[in-house]
């Protein structure tokens, strides 16, 4: 399905591929994020985002930041059970299709999508262009994966890895749209 957008995805990882502990702790990433001296390049990407499209478990996790992290950014989120208009900051969306309309008549040009199950629904339709993912050397054993089944091989092309203090490392890869 087309789309007059880009969608990128910036997200770190553990490096046996967990983005978060079950429970949705993050200490393991944040600590090591700190460590590694930087903003690990995230400022400069999200200043080419306008909108953010996340599921539940993201939207909620980021509740509890200190600041709203999407501020001045349209907010979707995907759920099927997130009340609507619960919060003034975000647009609830139940399905896929709705979420993309819903964009593309905002005007948007630049999404970023977060959280697991999201990345892998854009990944799936095959809506995702660009991909970042910050690896920190730590093994965590279980929790969520960022990846699971996609329905396919996904080609990918590196565009550039960079690495950071604290043995953090960050690779960038375009993925060709399927057609």
């Amino acid at each position: 399905m087309p789309v007059p957008f880009t969608c990128s995805v910036f997200i770190g990882v553990s490096l046996d591929g967990f983005i978060a502990r079950e429970d949705g702790d993050l200490e393991w990433l944040v600590s090591r994020g700190e460590a590694a001296g930087d903003d690990l390049g995230y400022d400069a990407f999200i200043a080419g985002i306008d909108a953010v499209v996340t599921g539940r478990g993201t939207y909620e996790a980021g509740l509890s930041f200190e600041t709203w992290p999407h501020e001045d950014r349209h907010c979707a989120v995907l759920s099927t059970t997130l009340e609507e208009g619960a919060d003034p900051r975000v647009t609830v969306y139940r399905d896929l299709d709705s979420c993309l309309k819903g964009l593309t008549e905002r005007g948007v040009k630049g999404v970023y999508v977060d959280g697991g199950q999201v990345i892998r629904t854009f990944l799936r339709e095959g809506l995702i262009d660009r991909m970042t993912i910050t690896t920190v050397p730590v093994l965590i054993g279980s929790g969520l994966p960022l990846f699971g089944p996609v329905g396919g091989d996904i080609p990918l092309v590196h565009v550039s890895t960079r690495t950071f203090g604290a043995g953090v490392v960050q690779s960038t890869y375009a993925i060709e749209r399927r057609k």
